[in-house]
């Protein structure tokens, strides 16, 4: 049974707003934006700052007086209201509907269905995940958080390129480098020691956290040929990815899987390409290191790993302002240890070469490492 029934009252969750325009413009942009984003590499400049990581991070003085702002409760409780109400009035002034996007999925009855489909019941859950996400309560374990991801993104993306025209253009600019850094990795080093070049055709692609499908889906249309699976924690966000599949003309459709990171239970050497988009920052160290090892495992030889996520050098979040920053780490609960973790090395230690940092928009990195022939 599904653990939440949409109901005559649903869009009591959000305030009463005049309604806005309907789905298929909407479905017509997300289209849109996935092929222009696969297909341009619209680059940024992306800039470096002067330190390893921001001082806001890690064991640093200004990085304690953080932590314990937010280990106060009432004030904790503030500052994931702020931060929610930063990224909801930066999605609207975009032109981003927010709360009609989220009002749409909480009233169609058939993302329940799925749920119930899609969710693996006996999967354990590790406890870093049982923790509050994004001024989440229950984290990503929510029909909240799933009926509002997509917007969200939008809403990043913005704010990682603000010169951007539209959110249809911000995209471009943070998803087309990232695509082309996997490709060109892939290209360069696939195969390399290999006389057939065997190893370089993609046809299998594992989107780890996929969350409801955003990457996998502009995975899928940069790979056309490739057979992409997507798999994530939250059976929420897995049901919704579906949801929106179920709604395009997707000829090669998107495999989900609701299982764990970690230990997928996938066969080893099944997959040409690992991705993991915008995961790794929200998880332990311990956990970055077991994503690692288990896309080592489940690559085959050759393949390529693809990690995108906060750049500790981005001179951009290196500069944020003392009230960004706070209400960014306020929400999430592991950013100290995935800046403080060297993931080059931790990608090198567990046996992949080539590994390859590129900043792919001012805000972000894109990590790639090659699977040894």
């Amino acid at each position: 049974m599904a653990l939440y029934t949409p109901t005559s009252t649903t869009p009591a969750i959000f305030p009463k707003l005049p309604e806005p325009s309907r789905t298929p413009l909407r479905r017509q942009w997300r289209t849109s934006a996935v092929r222009a984003a696969a297909e341009t590499a619209a680059a940024l400049p992306a800039e470096e700052g002067e330190l390893e990581r921001p001082r806001w991070s890690g064991e640093t003085p200004l990085s304690r007086a953080v932590g314990a702002l937010i280990s106060f409760k009432p004030l904790y409780n503030l500052m994931k209201l702020a931060s929610r109400q930063i990224i909801i009035s930066t999605a609207e002034k975009s032109n981003v509907p927010w709360r009609e996007m989220s009002k749409e999925i909480l009233e169609e009855a058939e993302v329940y269905k799925l749920f119930d489909e899609i969710r693996d019941p006996d999967l354990v859950y590790p406890d870093y995940y049982l923790n509050p996400f994004h001024a989440y309560e229950e984290g990503n374990l929510s029909w909240l958080a799933a009926s509002e991801a997509e917007a969200a993104t939008m809403s990043i993306a913005k704010r990682a390129i603000p010169n951007a025209n539209s959110v249809e253009e911000a995209f471009q600019k943070v998803r087309g480098p990232w695509l082309n850094a996997i490709q060109d990795h892939h290209i360069k080093y696939s195969s390399q020691n290999d006389i057939n070049n065997s190893n370089r055709e993609i046809k299998d692609i594992l989107d780890i956290g996929c969350s409801v499908g955003v990457s996998s889906r502009f995975l899928s249309q940069k790979f056309p040929s490739a057979q992409v699976v997507g798999l994530d924690l939250s059976p929420y966000f897995l049901a919704v990815a579906e949801l929106k599949q179920k709604k395009e003309s997707r000829k090669n459709k998107i495999k989900w899987i609701h299982a764990n990171g970690e230990k997928t239970g996938l066969p080893s050497n099944s997959f040409d390409i690992v991705s993991l988009a915008y995961v790794t920052h929200e998880c332990p160290a311990r956990a970055i290191t077991g994503l690692v090892k288990e896309s080592f495992r489940v690559l085959r030889p050759g393949g390529t790993i693809a990690i995108t996520d906060n750049s500790p050098k981005s001179k951009v979040l290196q500069e944020l302002s003392p009230v960004l920053f706070t209400l960014m780490k306020s929400t999430e609960p592991f950013l100290d240890e995935y800046y403080l973790l060297n993931l080059e090395e931790t990608m090198k230690n567990v046996g992949f070469i080539n590994v390859t940092t590129i900043l792919t928009d001012p805000r972000h990195r894109t990590v790639t490492a090659t699977v040894p022939v």
